[in-house]
């Protein structure tokens, strides 16, 4: 192990995040050199390990300075503590929530060195293959040498509400672990071939490829537009376009599961959009690894099955509620648990509509509607019996039916990130207007690049908005963490 570090106490949120990401360096740099030298045939003289810093602040007092925010502060008098991972990346929200405590309570925080080690896979935050760079070295597991990956410590047991504190025991400060959040970091570089540091504050997730050649067409006029605070372009496979550069970089042979694109800002208030494909597991996926950045809003935009005989191809779903009939969350989240609109962000989609459509007050009517949303996991949900399908959707007033929607929402919901949904009427298949190759096509190239500029108008106008209002107490339980 490197030398110990003592905790020390800091009053200043700056310095205290310096300390974390010296102690995170050091520590990540000390596991790296040492594989190194195994990969060097140089085998260290026993077991190597090296841990995550924590920042760790103890109360005596259920009062706070501000009692308006929801978040920011403990729950009551006790020592709370968490392991950070990434302080470089995570560095402005790190020096937010700080300060905030600090200021709430009035006390110091410390900062040292955890219990908990690092794993060796993630002192390499390219994903590095390190089995393989040792693989015929060794006369023994890589486990004997080093801390591996461990599943154990990595589950959701805070953000759910699940997490029994043991005697003795710092209550969590956060609501994920520094190994959770490394799992997720690596699954997001798997699943949509972009690094982390890429990701933006607003995102905007479909299942369609058309929205994705859109979003590209978009992101570039925007670039091209010095007043637009946009400042570089991200493709599948890190490719980066800075604002004034042509963008012609080559782009990857093969794409990622879920590729991301990401239209940045200098401080990360840009848009990102994800094509998570088609159903809930994947929008579970997606969302579970996304979650770990602490966005700010996450926005669905698809399509769905209009299942009122009043609405038209084209027209706009606002969802206010959801039937849940996705099943993947139903371990995490109860299906008894409602999943209530959000008025900052349903107000912002619906301006965004009257913008760009044209329409206002009630001529809004014409083109979107408000009502519940059904997902389910059955995509060829047609081909059964109809009657019993049907009069659920009826009994739960459904004016719409997807497959992601639900999931996107409640994860939104469980994990603390506002969440919204707009889709469009793509087919009607209760009233014989069923999606067919020819009808899908000419309806993308009609209506996608209105409904992906209504989205991102939405984010816009969701950045505009003040953070202590986005991030409401709507989201919150009885004893939350004090980390947003």
């Amino acid at each position: 192990m490197p030398a110990p570090i003592p905790h020390e106490a800091f009053r200043d949120a700056k310095a205290a995040v310096r300390r974390l990401t010296d102690i995170f360096e050091r520590n990540t740099a000390f596991l790296r050199d040492c594989f190194d030298g195994l990969a060097n045939d140089e085998l260290p003289p026993g077991r190597v390990r090296a841990t995550y810093p924590e920042v760790r602040v103890s109360t005596s007092t259920h009062s706070r300075l501000d009692s308006r925010l929801s978040y920011g502060f403990v729950s009551g008098p006790d020592v709370y503590s968490t392991t950070i991972t990434r302080p470089d990346l995570f560095a402005d929200y790190l020096e937010e929530q700080i300060a905030l405590l600090i200021k709430n309570h009035g006390n110091a925080v410390e900062i040292g060195e955890s219990l908990v080690p690092i794993p060796l896979h993630f002192a390499f935050y390219d994903g590095r293959h390190v089995e393989n760079a040792v693989m015929g070295r060794l006369d023994r597991p890589l486990a004997d040498l080093f801390d591996l990956p461990d599943l154990s410590v990595m589950d959701d047991a805070i953000v759910n509400g699940t997490f029994e504190t043991a005697p003795g025991e710092a209550r969590p400060l956060a609501p994920f672990t520094a190994p959770r959040v490394d799992y997720s970091l690596h699954r997001l570089q798997h699943y949509t071939a972009t690094a982390a540091e890429h990701f933006q504050n607003f995102v905007i997730f479909t299942n369609y490829q058309f929205y994705m050649d859109e979003f590209c067409r978009l992101a570039r006029e925007h670039l091209a537009d010095p007043q637009s605070g946009y400042t570089a372009f991200v493709e599948p496979g890190n490719v980066i376009t800075s604002r004034g550069e042509p963008g012609d970089g080559d782009g990857l042979s093969r794409m990622p599961q879920m590729p991301a694109y990401h239209l940045k800002r200098d401080d990360h208030s840009g848009i990102t959009m994800v094509n998570i494909g088609v159903g809930p597991s994947n929008a579970k996926t997606i969302t579970d690894h996304i979650a770990v950045l602490r966005p700010h809003a996450w926005l669905m935009l698809g399509h769905c099955a209009g299942l009122r005989n009043s609405q038209t191809l084209g027209d706009y779903v606002l969802a206010h509620g959801y039937v849940r009939e996705d099943h993947v969350l139903d371990a995490d989240l109860p299906t008894w648990v409602p999943i209530p609109p959000l008025a900052e962000v349903q107000v912002a989609l619906e301006q965004a509509v009257t913008e760009v459509t044209g329409y206002q007050g009630y001529e809004l009517k014409r083109v979107m509607r408000t009502g519940t949303v059904a997902s389910i996991d059955n995509r060829n949900w047609e081909l059964r019996d109809h009657r019993e399908p049907v009069q659920r959707f009826s009994q739960s007033r459904a004016i719409a039916l997807d497959m992601e929607s639900a999931t996107i929402a409640a994860n939104g919901f469980r994990f603390r990130v506002p969440y919204g949904t707009l889709l469009c009427v793509s087919d009607k298949p209760l009233h014989g207007e069923l999606k067919l190759p020819g009808m899908a096509s000419d309806f993308y190239k009609k209506q996608v690049s209105q409904h992906l500029e209504i989205g991102i108008c939405a984010m816009e106008k969701l950045r505009a908005m003040p953070r202590e209002r986005l991030h409401s107490r709507k989201l919150r339980s009885f004893a939350e963490t004090a980390f947003q």
